[in-house]
């Protein structure tokens, strides 16, 4: 069953055909599983071995290149054509002597796009050291150029139904929060919480499920909460402690992160104080946010409001988000920070992330939101504030 009309595909190849074509590429191939799943529908865990999707401009659908077992997944899961569906054999995998990019390569001569001008996504993830070597050595009369965040940029204006998911993503994040919050509690183990987040946002709601994560959440205690990217332990909560979780609600591998902090018992004024200067500041962002404004414009209303208050911060405090596939839910586009000049169109998508990590902790509040021609949609009902259970 597919995600989307099939006209929504059609209107994103094209879309990125006319990226293509301002580039003066006249072949894509495609590594990124988020910009695959973008492009054709393809949904399959299968991107621990290699595959492709190939966009030609003369060619009406783009071609998916992959491991035979996992062709019938693109039956399920991709508006291609059958004939548009290609398979290598699985002698191909885990080879000495073979390479799924001498395959690639091998159908892209026979498809007469050997000698072309090829982009590729250089510093994707996905796309190996390897990969590149053996299609530059495969197709010597290619001109092979840097591609990296073509797509994603493609990406970055969302369809109504786009939006749809994502909003129903929030409903799902603000519904783990709080799962978190009614679990924590002194002697509970930190893991046990996170357990609650996992089942929420699997399960999802009433109304529609959840599905995995692309990443788990950051979740830290204590003294961790000073490192932004930790993980949980089995160790249990005690009265005193802060819990910083960073997670992200999941539709249909579309995310919206959110993030919050539980205290457990009476947090000092000074915990107190600095999550109201977050609050602060992202509520500033939010009611700046339109389109027409740039991120940088953005980063400026943050630290008018946190100096104010003497709180620095070196980092970004936003990005865009949509499509999560391991290791990332981030476009990888554009940052909400000083001297990005990102213009903000409506239907762009955001998670804004004012964090602020000292020496002995770290408080978090965030919000994803899209763009509107006159304001900010914040896609999860949770409050704003510092979580205090006592």
């Amino acid at each position: 069953m597919l995600l989307f009309e099939k006209s929504e595909y059609q209107a994103r190849v094209e879309r990125v055909k006319a990226a293509m074509d301002a580039r003066g590429l006249d072949v894509l191939l495609v590594a990124s599983p988020a910009n695959q799943f973008w492009l054709t529908g393809y949904d399959g865990w299968s991107f621990y071995t290699p595959q492709m999707v190939v966009v030609a401009a003369d060619r009406e659908e783009p071609v998916w290149i992959g491991r035979k077992m996992d062709a019938a997944g693109a039956k399920f899961t991709a508006y291609l054509s059958p004939e548009n569906v290609v398979p290598y054999p699985d002698e191909y995998v885990g080879s000495d002597a073979l390479h799924p990019m001498d395959f690639v390569a091998e159908r892209l001569i026979d498809m007469g796009l050997g000698g072309r001008v090829v982009g590729v996504e250089t510093d994707e993830y996905y796309y190996t050291a390897r990969w590149d070597h053996i299609l530059r050595r495969r197709l010597p009369d290619a001109d092979i150029r840097d591609a990296f965040l073509l797509v994603n940029r493609c990406r970055m204006v969302k369809s109504e139904q786009e939006l749809t998911y994502m909003r129903q993503a929030g409903q799902i994040a603000a519904a783990a929060q709080q799962a978190a919050f009614e679990a924590a509690a002194p002697g509970v183990r930190q893991c046990d919480v996170m357990a609650e987040v996992y089942r929420v946002t699997t399960a999802g709601l009433p109304e529609f499920g959840g599905t995995f994560p692309c990443k788990p959440p950051n979740a830290m205690v204590g003294e961790m909460c000073s490192a932004p990217h930790l993980s949980w332990t089995d160790e249990p909560l005690a009265e005193g402690d802060i819990f910083y979780i960073e997670l992200g609600g999941i539709r249909h591998r579309y995310h919206s992160p959110l993030s919050r902090c539980i205290y457990l018992g009476e947090p000092p004024d000074e915990l107190k104080r600095l999550a109201e200067v977050i609050a602060e500041g992202l509520q500033a962002v939010l009611d700046t946010v339109k389109a027409g404004v740039t991120c940088e414009e953005l980063a400026a209303v943050w630290q008018t409001v946190s100096r104010k208050h003497g709180v620095e911060k070196d980092s970004r405090i936003g990005y865009p988000v949509g499509i999560g596939y391991p290791p990332t839910w981030g476009e990888l586009t554009a940052s909400i920070r000083s001297g990005d000049t990102t213009v903000l169109e409506p239907n762009m998508t955001f998670h804004c992330i004012p964090a602020i990590w000292r020496d002995h902790d770290g408080v978090v509040i965030s919000e994803t939101f899209a763009a509107t021609e006159d304001g900010a949609e914040v896609f999860a009902d949770s409050p704003r504030e510092l979580f205090i259970k006592t």
